[in-house]
């Protein structure tokens, strides 16, 4: 190849590409912009199912839009409500979660949901409505619901008592105990229960009884637990039930859907 030749491609790489115009730079903008929305849309049917049917269902913090891929689609993953809450209770989810990376939820066996906390504070730092902003009471929420799930380990199914702390002296949940400190939230490992027959789960529920009660069962030695209609699933009970692993979780509401 020529002298000539090599010095007019060289030329020709050199070559500035054309300045475009304002006019033309709002219309390249605007068509990439509708390419990617288009996309989005022509794929949200795709992330849908792929999150119904592969996706890992977590309980939602109070408020929690009810259809787990509206409220996928609706949080920025921006961690406001992991900071507001005062037992710090919301995690943000990692990789392992797949769509619902860095999507908030709640642990209930290690912190359940401080369901006596005032205002429910994280649906207020909610910037998005991703936690509904539509709640006019704490009692309206329903993020999931108890399920006695281990009844043979239940110790009022079996007619015992229990003493010392719930969890044990190392467990760093914390609970309002009204007869402490209504305002405080203080670590279950403090609190030593001595109850003839166990109640934990129904003792500390914030709801109260049309949320779980105990009934006595037909053979008169012992009660079972019964999850009522208000149950919001903060999870309290689950944190305290003192059998290991626990005899009652918590059924997320996107899990009550799928099923």
């Amino acid at each position: 190849m020529s002298d000539t030749s090599e010095q007019k491609k060289k030329t020709q790489k050199r070559r500035p590409r054309r300045r475009l115009s304002r006019q033309e730079e709002n219309r390249r903008r605007f068509l990439r912009a509708g390419v990617v929305t288009g996309a989005i849309v022509a794929l949200q049917p795709v992330f849908s199912w792929v999150s119904r049917r592969f996706g890992r269902l977590r309980l939602r913090p109070p408020g929690a839009l009810e259809e787990e891929t509206t409220f996928l689609g609706a949080c920025i993953k921006c961690g406001q409500c992991v900071q507001v809450c005062p037992v710090e209770a919301i995690l943000l989810a990692d990789l392992n979660d797949g769509l619902g990376h860095g999507a908030p939820y709640i642990e209930p066996r290690d912190q359940a949901c401080d369901f006596s906390c005032d205002a429910l504070s994280c649906i207020l730092a909610c910037p998005t409505g991703a936690l509904s902003h539509e709640l006019g009471a704490k009692e309206e929420v329903s993020i999931g619901i108890a399920k006695l799930s281990r009844p043979d380990a239940c110790l009022a199914r079996r007619g015992e008592g229990f003493r010392g702390p719930a969890r044990g002296g190392q467990f760093p949940g914390r609970l309002r105990y009204e007869e402490i400190d209504r305002w405080v939230p203080q670590p279950v490992r403090d609190y030593e229960y001595d109850v003839e027959l166990c109640d934990l789960c129904v003792r500390e529920c914030p709801i109260g009884t049309t949320a779980l009660r105990l009934e006595p069962l037909p053979d008169g030695k012992g009660s079972t637990p019964v999850v009522g209609d208000a149950c919001v699933g903060c999870g309290v009970c689950e944190m305290i039930c003192p059998e290991e692993p626990t005899c009652i979780e918590i059924i997320p509401s996107a899990a009550e859907a799928r099923a």
